[in-house]
């Protein structure tokens, strides 16, 4: 109990503090004219009102929107263009007098169905711009609330999980409210402002109206990459504060359901769970850690288009190939980072192309991977013969530490394995992060766009035409890709630092032109040494989707 309750705090003090810092964050630089407008507009109570329809929409919608989306088969655009709408009405309301006084109108009818004391002097209006602006935050995403919203794409919050993300939201409403109240301070003191109300007033009534036209036209995103073009070490290093050692360790504890649960991977291992039924099984009977007893497991949580486990592929299948007449059976678990790694057709192929011989199941409900509390890809965990947790390691690396262990419980069954281990090197030459392009968890803060481009919660699918423009900072790129329509292709053109790549090409690279023709990752660089460079795809037709980059 003390443990789960330190976890919490430890956990909810990190996310206020993330939150409070996202003021700085260029992701929100697009939204920042309707949190300016309340310095100017509505009663005293507006910057209230706002904070309060932010906390809750921000709050509801990081927690439930997947769910929504999934029940109503409404397009999370649907949302956005809600909110732009709402923006964008305000903006009117604020240059058309009658506009106003219609609007005025309306809430303070609403305001009667309210507690008195919460009603008037802007704090309805307050609240429906706020909450139009929590639908519309995208902050930077940090390890907490990037655990946040892997509860949610699994449609499974706890209490906890909500409990974390009100704090990460009221965390993020104090800077808000300054904005807003100094800016009314600075208003009062000075008689210049007070005289010119009516005029600033009407020049943020255009800011709205241009700034909901630039949602709904995606071109809020364009801001983005402009600014940080200009100046690229702008809000660099701002989730940092909550990517350290305790953070890490404490969201080990933070289940799938939400709630704090007691790690199995701690000193006291405890039993491995089992393999959850359902999922389908490639090379092999369905097995159970029951039946395996006696025999030394390898459970590997892993998806085939990260390029993290794909690194660590030619490792686990010459463990396969040393030890699997000694005792030791591999099972790869494939829980699926994307939609389309759902389909047992594409995990085949991909086990084929892998050269994968070893049992594989597929879990695309997350349910095994729940079973283990697990948050990785990759992910192990060593089984010993009595069924029980002995080692795990998360990520890539330490591939002699892992052999050694493989060894030591093989050797407990009584196997004999004087056998060298020599793996190969393990390196990695990248300083860019994994970055998707999904708005459930896109980061364009490193991207330049031109042209348009259709999001949904998973990808983006540029338009013929478009293009879009990387800095990175690694040897390799990848790109996750599929055609949009099935059984047809898309073509890119890539060109890297403004030329074509050459011999830095990638090996799906040819002639300069990518081309897709089935849903996996596709190698676009290759360079003999780390630097920073920027790539260039251009797409030739719009029948690309692009779901995330991940670099080597």
């Amino acid at each position: 109990m003390y443990e789960t309750l330190h976890c919490m705090i430890i956990l909810i003090l990190f996310a206020f503090f993330g939150g409070i810092i996202t003021i700085l964050s260029p992701c929100i630089l697009p939204v920042l004219p309707i949190v300016l407008s309340g310095t100017v507009t509505g009663g005293k109570k507006r910057p209230l009102g706002v904070i309060t329809g932010f906390i809750i929409s921000f709050s509801f919608f990081t927690l439930f929107l997947t769910s929504i989306v999934r029940a109503t088969g409404l397009s999370a655009d649907v949302l956005r263009f809600v909110a732009a709408f709402v923006i964008g009405f305000s903006g009117l309301s604020l240059l058309i007098p009658a506009l106003r006084t219609i609007t005025e109108t309306l809430l303070s009818n609403v305001s009667r169905l309210a507690p008195k004391q919460n009603t008037g002097e802007g704090y309805l209006s307050g609240i429906v711009i706020g909450m139009s602006l929590g639908l519309l935050w995208t902050p930077c995403v940090g390890p907490i609330l990037a655990s946040i919203i892997t509860l949610a794409a699994t449609s499974s919050v706890g209490l906890s999980a909500i409990i974390v993300t009100l704090s990460y939201a009221f965390g993020t409403a104090i800077p808000l409210f300054a904005v807003m109240t100094g800016g009314r301070v600075l208003l009062n003191r000075h008689p210049w402002l007070t005289t010119h109300t009516g005029a600033l007033q009407k020049g943020f009534g255009v800011l709205m109206l241009l700034t909901a036209i630039a949602i709904y036209n995606s071109w809020d995103r364009n801001v983005q990459t402009y600014i940080l073009q200009t100046f690229p070490k702008y809000g660099a290093g701002l989730t940092k504060l909550e990517d350290n050692a305790l953070v890490r360790t404490q969201l080990q504890t933070f289940n799938k359901g939400g709630a704090m649960i007691p790690n199995i991977l701690n000193s006291d291992y405890g039993n491995a769970p089992d393999f959850i039924a359902g999922g389908q099984w490639f090379n092999s009977e369905p097995l159970t850690i029951d039946a395996l007893r006696g025999k030394v497991v390898l459970v590997d949580f892993w998806t085939y288009t990260c390029i993290n486990c794909i690194r660590t592929l030619p490792y686990i299948k010459a463990w396969h190939e040393k030890y699997k007449d000694r005792g030791l059976v591999i099972v790869g678990v494939h829980t699926p980072e994307f939609e389309f790694e759902k389909n047992p057709i594409n995990v085949k192929k991909a086990l084929g192309d892998f050269g994968i011989t070893y049992p594989v199941v597929q879990d695309n409900d997350y349910a095994t991977w729940q079973a283990y509390a697990n948050h990785y890809w990759p992910a192990k965990y060593l089984v010993d013969k009595n069924g029980r947790i002995r080692y795990t390691h998360f990520g890539e690396g330490e591939y002699d530490q892992t052999e050694t262990m493989i060894q030591t419980l093989l050797s407990e069954t009584g196997a004999a394995v004087n056998i060298p281990i020599v793996n190969p090197a393990y390196q990695v030459q990248t300083r860019t992060p994994e970055t998707y392009l999904g708005k459930a968890r896109g980061d364009y803060s490193r991207i330049t766009t031109s042209g348009k481009l259709s999001q949904s919660e998973e990808f983006t699918n540029p338009l013929q035409g478009a293009s879009l423009t990387y800095r990175f900072d690694a040897t390799e790129v990848f790109l996750v890709m599929r055609p949009k329509t099935p059984g047809t292709v898309a073509k890119i053109k890539v060109t890297l630092d403004g030329k074509d790549a050459g011999e830095f090409a990638g090996s799906d690279v040819i002639n300069g032109v990518v081309t897709i023709d089935g849903d996996r990752l596709y190698k676009l660089i290759k360079l003999p040494a780390i630097g920073t460079h920027i790539l260039k795809l251009e797409f030739l037709d719009g029948n690309a989707e692009l779901y995330a980059f991940t670099f080597g």
